[in-house]
């Protein structure tokens, strides 16, 4: 269904940050990579509906929220990145929906915030996602998912907008939804900039309880205190990504800057002057190895972008 709630804004001056050849390695949580040729952070939805519309057709938009399950290579981003976090933000309450809570959350709100939210308004089941270390955009955009829990199984709903700046409310009919993939189909190009979530009513103290024991987990088995974009590749159906990289003998595999993590065998950390081009050597490494051993394609969660080379700009 293709609900538009908005016509083409015509095109203004931006009110939010606009900068030219900015580091991503500021903006991703791998700590490297080359320059977007454009940054523009909007100062809210109105903005950010102006700015596409000012864009020219072909200008590349990347939309970026924490940066945490993104590669922008050391030659750089040659287009616009529109900056999420600090900008499409926002939590409320909506009426109930049948016995379920109904949550909006903007495409900039980290998902830790929308689990602590929707805990601390009665709701249960949003604790895993006091694990995914990004925004609502960007788990809508992968079908983010942790400790058992999927972002589209809990989505109402879905607010997106397009490169003329038009906005149109979805639902998960007008995409294909799988283990980490959305899509939207008939290929149309929209980005997320909110979502009305569900779930099932619960007790404050007890998901806050479970939402702590799950971070005590992350912290104890995954290598949080180096840069990393936390899991690199999918899980295999039947198995785990991690498991097979270990078994290939890649835990501590290093090149360059960049290592197989000694904690997580799916984690890639930066060990402090890695390059884009170390990660990537790194992530081909690994994926060349575990076919070579074990038969199995391992495929990326993260997404690589830009152009290999010196930084740009």
């Amino acid at each position: 269904m293709d609900m538009s709630d908005a016509t083409r804004l015509e095109p203004t001056t931006p009110r939010g940050v606009v900068r030219h050849h900015e580091p991503m390695a500021k903006h991703v949580s791998w700590r490297a990579g080359g320059k977007a040729r454009v940054f523009f952070r909007p100062a809210d939805l109105a903005d950010l509906q102006a700015f596409l519309a000012s864009q020219p057709a072909g200008e590349p938009v990347l939309f970026v929220g924490l940066g945490s399950n993104l590669l922008v290579r050391d030659g750089g981003f040659d287009g616009t990145v529109v900056f999420t976090h600090h900008a499409l933000t926002g939590i409320e309450a909506a009426p109930p929906l049948g016995p379920k809570l109904i949550f909006i959350a903007g495409a900039g709100v980290p998902a830790p915030h929308l689990a602590r939210f929707v805990a601390r308004h009665a709701g249960a089941g949003a604790e895993w996602m006091a694990g995914v270390p990004g925004t609502v955009g960007g788990a809508l955009a992968m079908n983010a998912g942790c400790y058992g829990g999927e972002t589209w199984n809990h989505v109402v709903s879905v607010r997106t907008i397009d490169r003329r700046g038009v906005l149109r409310t979805r639902t998960a009919e007008d995409y294909e939804i799988g283990y980490r993939h959305v899509a939207a189909r008939g290929g149309v190009t929209e980005w997320f900039v909110g979502g009305t979530f569900a779930f099932d009513p619960g007790d404050e103290a007890e998901a806050l309880a479970r939402m702590k024991a799950l971070l005590v987990k992350r912290v104890a088995t995954q290598p949080l205190s180096q840069p990393n974009a936390g899991s690199v590749f999918r899980n295999p159906p039947g198995d785990h990504a991690a498991r097979l990289i270990e078994a290939c003998g890649l835990k501590g595999y290093a090149f360059g800057g960049a290592q197989v993590s000694n904690r997580h065998s799916n984690f890639i950390v930066n060990r402090g002057c890695a390059t884009a081009a170390d990660i990537e050597a790194v992530i081909e490494h690994v994926q060349a190895t575990v076919k070579r051993m074990t038969g199995v394609d391992l495929v990326r969660e993260v997404r690589i972008v830009g152009e290999k080379g010196g930084a740009n700009g």
